[in-house]
């Protein structure tokens, strides 16, 4: 009888850590990797509270379903370390249904850790989305990731400044980088401004020259890196330091310095990503004074007048709950274009679902650049980004870039720069 009592209390215990265990999965995320839970909620990961969180927010009351969404906030940083160590262990414990990853990083992902990714192949429609984010948000021959917002580039420029050096928004409409520096000289020597903020520790600059050409540090392969030999990373280089010895920039170190830049009216022009707009627009008396135009390109053969700096996407990680994670992905950012203006009007966030283009919210006049429909504007430029495999090591080869960059600036020559990059990243990056 004792013996009897003993065995009851141990398989009660055992009932007890199941549940216990059960639960512990469910209160942090999906528990497995098999099959269809019939899961009643799912989780989504994602950063920044005033846009990834809050489209979440949008996309969750757009949602027509019966399955709850659950929204957690985490810093980009501690996702990435979080990913990286639940997958590396093999492990799905308190991983998410849903994770929002840079473009950046998306490939270092999909390649070390292909089998904990759901493929998306059949669930949307990757001919509805801008060409340039599939390279990025695929692998092998499967659609992974679900293109979220756009990083579309464009150059900001202070009309009021141009006018006073005698040019228009239409004189750096489709021009190259070598004639904005042309222009940048003439606008300094009228209105005693810099043209741009320069920060050779920022490589963003580098990024959004050599993807108007289609090139980026990698091979085809995203892996081998492509820094020797590659004519366009040389022109952008050569661009840079034109820049410079034209002492055209205004040199700033860190984020606050950028954007005090332009708000205070020390520059008369900001090339870079769209996301930077409600930075520019908190100069309120300022409004009426810009407009923005195409991002200048490599003048080479190829290149194009569009380009990128940053953006995410949308994935769903091969656990328990996976289909219905899917079908709330397709029902929001995958199919919904109310969705999309609903985005644009309250957060500002654009999208690079095509088909949401043609609502009345992309048509809206902004007072603030001159009347523009800015976001028109952008949508159509997004269209035309060159496609580019971001690769696994955009920011290790970039750590090693901004070395090389202050060695060319400080004279060395372009070719020895490239060579030693090029073999810093081969002994790094095996």
């Amino acid at each position: 009888m004792k013996k009897f009592y003993l065995m009851f209390a141990l398989l009660i215990s055992l009932a007890v850590l199941a549940a216990c265990s059960s639960g512990d999965d469910e209160a942090n995320g999906a528990s497995g990797s098999e099959g269809s839970s019939g899961a009643d909620s799912i989780t989504a990961w994602a950063w920044d509270p005033a846009f990834n969180i809050a489209a979440l927010e949008k996309a969750k009351e757009a949602y027509d379903g019966d399955v709850e969404v659950k929204i957690i906030e985490n810093a980009q940083d501690d996702i990435i370390q979080k990913l990286n160590t639940g997958l590396s262990s093999g492990t799905t414990k308190g991983m998410p249904n849903i994770v929002l990853i840079e473009d950046y990083r998306a490939q270092s992902f999909l390649q070390a850790y292909p089998d904990a990714f759901y493929p998306l192949t059949d669930v949307i429609n990757s001919d509805d989305f801008a060409d340039y984010k599939i390279a990025t948000t695929s692998f092998d021959g499967e659609q992974y990731g679900l293109p979220f917002d756009s990083g579309v580039a464009g150059l900001y420029v202070r009309t009021d400044y141009l006018e006073e050096a005698g040019y228009t928004p239409e004189d750096l409409t489709n021009i190259t980088w070598d004639e904005y520096i042309e222009i940048g000289k003439k606008v300094k020597e009228a209105t005693g401004k810099n043209m741009l903020t320069l920060d050779p520790n920022d490589l963003g600059q580098i990024r959004m020259m050599i993807q108007t050409n289609g090139s980026w540090y990698v091979d085809e392969d995203g892996s081998t890196p492509n820094l020797e030999g590659n004519v366009s990373l040389a022109k952008a280089f050569e661009t840079y330091k034109k820049m410079m010895d034209a002492d055209i920039g205004k040199i700033v170190s860190d984020w606050s310095q950028f954007v005090g830049a332009f708000n205070s009216g020390d520059v008369a022009s900001v090339p870079t990503g769209n996301w930077i707009t409600p930075s520019i627009k908190q100069a309120e008396d300022q409004s009426g004074k810009w407009a923005v135009v195409p991002m200048p390109r490599l003048d080479m053969e190829g290149a194009v007048n569009a380009s990128n700096l940053g953006g995410s996407s949308w994935y769903v990680l091969n656990v328990d709950g996976k289909e219905e994670a899917a079908d709330f992905m397709l029902q929001t950012f995958g199919s919904n274009v109310d969705l999309y203006q609903t985005l644009v009007k309250d957060i500002g966030a654009l999208g690079t679902y095509s088909a949401a283009a043609e609502g009345d919210a992309y048509a809206v006049e902004d007072e603030f650049f001159g009347g523009q429909q800015l976001l028109a504007d952008l949508s159509t430029w997004t269209d035309e980004i060159p496609g580019v495999n971001y690769g696994l090591h955009t920011y290790a080869i970039e750590d090693i870039l901004v070395t090389g960059m202050q060695d060319y600036l400080n004279g060395t020559e372009l070719t020895k720069v490239l060579e030693n990059v090029q073999a810093q990243a081969e002994a790094q990056l095996k």
